[in-house]
């Protein structure tokens, strides 16, 4: 026998032995059919588990169990006697019946009326904020989390792949799981340790971190973040639980009664504690619900425990199974305080059931309560640049007396296990071939190349342009960093570049000294809103395809220096001077002005020095690294972004002194089952007069594909403005209309809508200046709108949008545009 298989047989006997009891099968009715959402469990016990879509089950107890119980309302409930110690795939048929012992019972929708299960969970309603820490003014307790990966559906084949040659000890590690009954192989842990402080009078909550420890990427701040926000908090008594950026219905929620049916199942003592059990399923499929059971005591109406499992068909992507588990103990007569909370998620490719993925496990624990100790607010004051070296550098030591509990021999394994690899040259080949395709650049040394997804573009100036570029790279904390490129059109045969540095003077305040240079080809205008960014380009660009004329490019000559600083969390200050020349970059497109309104000289190129002071404010917003630069973890966040610029006239040949207050302003906003709304809205204002290439042009779209802060119907310069307002509602339901069409269930389509508009005005002054370029200049003074709608998550990673004007329709214009967008949707 192949070593690996014996290495595999006898991790699962030694597992066998570890968990007394194993049942797994499938449920079905007499005519065959799967039986979804039954009720299978170890009588006099609390441990039980929920029939999946397809009828099927996986129960392990760590105890030795006699007899198994299943049942489902409109079922006679069955008892099979269990005479070994692993019974797998079990055929059970369920017989259905009308009545039994006078209690009502239901078959598929149960009803709102009259159901004792409804009338327990009204009273919990009544409850809700009257249990737990919400009963406390503030509260301070221990916290340990630990996070683990495991590859899933582990089979011979599997361990076979080419992909594996070289890496066969990792098998040696393979388990079974007591949620799925599948084997798996542990590939990832993190472990952290933290305080967390509460303050429920001023709703504030601070989690200081007191240690962190995982296999192989101690010091990768990036991963480490890319798990906490996998893994965000959440209270089960609110109506919506948060996950991977969709709201699911809690079964505890007010509006639970519309998307759940409730069946009061069972009682029992529990810990001393008389307690309800309520089973709960969805009354629809492909709905962003749960299936489970909880146990609720019966005069505080307190959740004792609770697990949820979503439903197959729920329309969320590359996740096959999110299973929940939480326990309550009794604090006192009338305290439930949750003190673990496991999660259970199955990454995969597809929801068929010997698909294999990716298990991601959280288990979060809390200890040592203290209750109504007042601390001051600057106690709860988040710090701007925190990082706590010694958090990442406890001994072994430190960890065997500190953890809640004791690492088990699997996760004990993949400490060893990861060290190994971490040498394996197979393993640093797929590593790094994660982190281009993560990152966008290849490391060599401390120099990475790319981003390799801006290689390649097109626009009619240019033609064909390549673009390569690097930055320096030592590595995620740096204090300073150097980023440059350089790119070549084969139709204008020239040469352009960029080129920036930045410094990290102050880590706590964040005090930053940045600039650079920049000569390219441009479509300015391309965004209402800019900075100066010296390496940012617009997609408009460059885009491969592009609809009608794409030749209104531009010659641009831009040199910044900046000083930066963030005083307070997520709010940023920022200084700069600028300096820069346009110039048309095509003789079918001219920025040709007169100097001043008396129409004196005429010139074709812009020279432009300004002063700038911005503040962008992204309260919640979550970033990751501590040096100059950060990565954000969490999308999306609201935005207020605030610039005032100051033309210079006179300074370095400058030839326009002006005034401009820009605005802009996102709010996202969750509204519960129904999806999430983003409300967007620019102002702007520009005092004095300016040429074209200092103008605040409408920003259009020609390009076959959505870009944020565009019109989709509009060309590039239909519409200029010194004075504007702009608007933008977009809605995406998250597939809520169409999981109510029986024949578009199975595609987990989304559906979005959106509208917006702009209001603009030229001056007199504005009209006058720029003349010569002969461009027609026409602002939407009378409100220029379009409105869209779009499907999306089309094969999981394509979304269509399709647009109409609303107003200044008119021969040759675009009232009608189809855009596209990739995306990696969950």
């Amino acid at each position: 026998m192949n070593k690996v298989l014996l290495t595999l047989f006898t991790v699962l006997s030694l597992n066998t032995l570890l968990a007394q009891t194993k049942v797994s099968g499938i449920v079905v009715d007499q005519k065959n059919k799967p039986v979804a959402y039954a009720t299978v469990g170890f009588p006099g016990t609390s441990e039980g588990v929920i029939t999946n879509d397809d009828g099927r089950f996986y129960l392990e107890s760590n105890e030795s169990r006699k007899v198994l119980q299943i049942s489902f309302y409109g079922y006679e409930t069955v008892e099979i006697q269990l005479d070994k110690a692993v019974n797998y795939d079990m055929n059970i048929v369920l017989k259905s019946v009308e009545e039994l012992q006078e209690v009502k019972l239901y078959a598929g929708k149960t009803s709102k009326k009259n159901n004792p299960a409804i009338d327990i969970l009204r009273k919990i309603w009544a409850r809700k904020r009257k249990n737990g820490l919400r009963m406390f003014k503030q509260y301070q307790m221990d916290k340990y989390e630990k996070v683990e990966f495991d590859m899933n559906t582990i089979d011979s084949s599997f361990m076979k792949s080419r992909i594996f040659k070289g890496m066969e000890f990792i098998f040696n590690s393979v388990d079974t799981s007591k949620i799925t009954g599948k084997t798996y192989l542990p590939i990832f842990i993190n472990e952290a340790l933290s305080k967390v402080y509460g303050d429920n009078t001023k709703s504030k909550v601070k989690d200081e971190l007191i240690a962190n420890k995982n296999s192989g990427f101690s010091t990768n701040q990036q991963i480490i973040a890319f798990i906490k926000d996998l893994y965000n908090e959440y209270d089960i008594y609110e109506n919506y639980l948060k996950f991977y950026d969709k709201a699911f219905t809690s079964p505890l929620s007010r509006t639970g009664i519309d998307v759940y049916n409730y069946v009061l199942a069972d009682s029992a003592f529990i810990d001393k504690k008389w307690c309800y059990n309520i089973v709960y399923y969805p009354r629809r499929k492909n709905e962003l619900t749960f299936k489970g059971d909880f146990w609720v005591n019966d005069t505080t109406w307190a959740i004792k425990d609770i697990n949820m499992q979503v439903v197959k068909s729920a329309n969320i992507n590359w996740v096959k199974e999110i299973y929940i588990e939480q326990q309550f103990d009794v604090l006192n007569d009338s305290v439930f305080l949750l003190t673990r909370d496991y999660m259970l998620t199955d990454f995969a490719l597809n929801k068929k059931e010997k698909s294999k993925g990716v298990y991601g496990k959280r288990t979060t624990m809390y200890q040592n309560h203290v209750f109504d100790k007042e601390l001051p607010d600057e106690f709860y004051k988040e710090k701007v640049n925190y990082y706590n070296e010694e958090a990442y550098n406890r001994s072994d030591e430190f960890w065997e007396e500190n953890r809640f509990e004791e690492l088990n021999k699997d996760e004990k394994g993949i400490y060893k296990m990861l060290d190994t690899l971490k040498t394996n040259k197979k393993f640093k080949q797929l590593y790094d071939l994660v982190a281009i395709l993560g990152s966008g650049y290849i490391q060599k040394g401390n120099i990475d190349f790319g981003p390799i997804f801006s290689t390649l573009g097109y626009n009619e100036v240019e033609g064909i342009r390549l673009r390569f570029g690097g930055r320096t790279y030592f590595g995620p904390n740096d204090r300073w960093r150097i980023q440059a490129y350089g790119a070549y059109g084969f139709s204008d045969n020239k040469f352009k570049y960029g080129v920036s540095g930045k410094y990290l003077i102050d880590p706590k305040s964040r005090l930053i000294i940045q600039g650079g240079n920049r000569r390219d080809i441009e479509q300015i205008g391309a965004s209402l809103t800019t900075t100066n960014d010296i390496l940012g380009r617009s997609f408009a660009s460059s885009a491969l395809f592009v609809s009608g004329n794409n030749g209104n490019l531009t010659n641009i000559n831009l040199t910044n220096v900046a000083l930066e600083i963030e005083p307070v969390k997520n709010l940023t200050f920022s200084a700069g001077f600028s300096f820069r020349t346009l110039v048309s970059a095509n003789d079918t497109f001219s920025l040709a002005y007169y100097t001043d309104l008396n129409r004196t000289q005429i010139k074709e190129r812009t020279t432009q020095s300004e002063a700038n002071v911005l503040v962008d404010y992204t309260p919640r917003r979550k970033t990751v690294g501590y040096g100059v630069e950060r990565s954000i973890v969490d999308s999306p966040f609201t935005r207020v972004f605030v610039n005032y610029t100051q033309g210079l006239k006179g300074v370095m040949n400058s030839d326009f002194e002006y005034q401009r207050i820009q605005l802009y302003a996102k709010q996202p906003m969750n509204i519960g089952g129904i999806g999430r709304l983003d409300v967007i809205t620019e102002l702007g204002k520009t005092y004095g007069y300016v040429p074209l290439g200092l103008m605040s042009i409408v920003p259009g779209n020609q390009t076959y594909f959505t870009i944020e802060n565009t019109f989709n119907c509009l060309d590039f310069y239909e519409f200029q403005a010194d004075t504007y307002a702009t608007f933008q509602l977009q809605h995406n339901f998250g597939g809520r209309i169409f999981s109510r069409i029986p024949f578009m269930r199975k595609l987990n389509w989304r559906e979005t809508v959106g509208i917006k508009g702009v209001y603009g005005t030229i001056s007199q002054e504005n009209r006058i200046i720029n003349e010569p370029s002969g461009l027609i200049y026409q602002a939407p003074e009378d409100l220029y709108w379009e409105y869209n709608a779009g499907i999306g998550n089309i094969f999981k990673v394509f979304r269509i949008e399709f647009a109409w004007r609303g107003s200044y329709i008119a021969p040759g214009s675009t009232n009608f545009a189809i855009k596209g967008a990739f995306g990696f949707y969950f």
